[in-house]
């Protein structure tokens, strides 16, 4: 496969290519009518849907691109130090003690200057070979503004006609051996949480949690998961969906509302892409799939972003959590 122009629109999502943006919405209802739409939302809710003129299976040419070159790790600033953060945490700590929240994810942005967007097919390739993930999107779209390589492995959404699911991931390890009892109660909370939040759009009876602390292999690491799913309610779609559901629940906190309080109260920097989502929507076929924007390099005004966070509950240690944000991003930013 020849690769695309970098001024060009394309993705590669969903295991398919899709090139030639005809079509720029923020409209969520798009996602009901017709065609293939590459899907960007961010963490504070700003929602990209681009139609795709040309869609083809993407093979596996990605893998073979071209090395890519990443910044020094000396040259990554982080909008929240090590000092910081730990002390973000205790903060967290104390809003638990006071009754306030049962649970905040605590990110930092971390940034290296990079002049113009990158190449794409080389970072989106160099994860592909390093740090493969189940979810991985790459996203060329400079008529909005993104440019993004992910390598997620946290499933947001997946919906197939009526029938959605969630998969949040909570509890990291290096080995399984690391993960603890606060890891599984942390899980087990924000099951609660996506349970809750598909309950407003889902048919009376139909959310149930098929899989509960599941441990999954990732490249450097281990990660909980559980699976919660529904059936949607008639006049319910994509809009109502992403109503209902977003921000994400396992990068949020809990009760979510106090989660996103404290959280504009403790990160100096909106999150963006990062931990929002990435994915696709083939809304000819009703189906569609929506990654955590985690594990995800996005591009803007010469700055190359990653972000890294943890899950703060009662129980964590503001070191450990700093640690964990660390194992995160240590493997992405070895990829070449």
């Amino acid at each position: 496969m020849t690769p695309p122009d970098t001024a060009s629109d394309w993705a590669i999502v969903g295991g398919r290519l899709a090139t030639g943006c005809v079509d720029l919405t923020s409209d969520p209802g798009a996602l009901d009518t017709s065609g293939f739409w590459v899907v960007v939302m961010t963490f504070e809710g700003a929602l990209t849907c681009a139609r795709m003129g040309n869609v083809v299976p993407a093979g596996s040419d990605l893998a073979s691109a071209p090395p890519w070159s990443m910044p020094a790790r000396t040259d990554w600033d982080t909008s929240l130090g090590r000092d910081a953060y730990v002390a973000g945490v205790g903060a967290i700590r104390d809003r638990i003690a006071a009754g306030d929240v049962y649970q905040v994810n605590l990110c930092r942005l971390m940034s290296a200057p990079l002049a113009s967007p990158p190449d794409l097919w080389s970072l989106g390739g160099a994860l592909a070979r390093g740090n493969p993930a189940p979810l991985a999107a790459t996203v060329n779209l400079p008529a909005a503004g993104l440019h993004i390589a992910s390598a997620s492995p946290e499933l947001f959404l997946r919906r197939d006609g009526d029938a959605v699911a969630s998969a949040p991931i909570k509890g990291t390890g290096r080995t399984a051996a690391d993960l603890t009892d606060k890891d599984a109660a942390e899980n087990v909370m924000i099951v609660d949480l996506v349970r809750n939040d598909l309950a407003r759009v889902a048919r009376p009876g139909s959310v149930e949690v098929p899989g509960l602390l599941r441990v999954e292999e990732h490249p450097g690491l281990v990660h909980l998961v559980s699976t919660v799913t529904a059936r949607l309610r008639p006049g319910c779609g994509w809009a109502e969906l992403l109503a209902a559901a977003s921000p994400p629940g396992s990068v949020s906190g809990a009760p979510k509302s106090s989660a996103l309080r404290i959280i504009g109260e403790l990160e100096p920097e909106p999150r963006g892409v990062y931990c929002g989502a990435v994915g696709w929507v083939d809304a000819d076929r009703r189906r569609g799939a929506l990654a955590v924007g985690i594990r995800t390099f996005t591009w803007a005004d010469g700055r190359l972003l990653l972000g890294t966070g943890a899950g703060i509950t009662w129980g964590s240690d503001p070191a450990q959590e700093w640690d964990e944000t660390e194992l995160k991003v240590g493997r992405l930013l070895e990829v070449r």
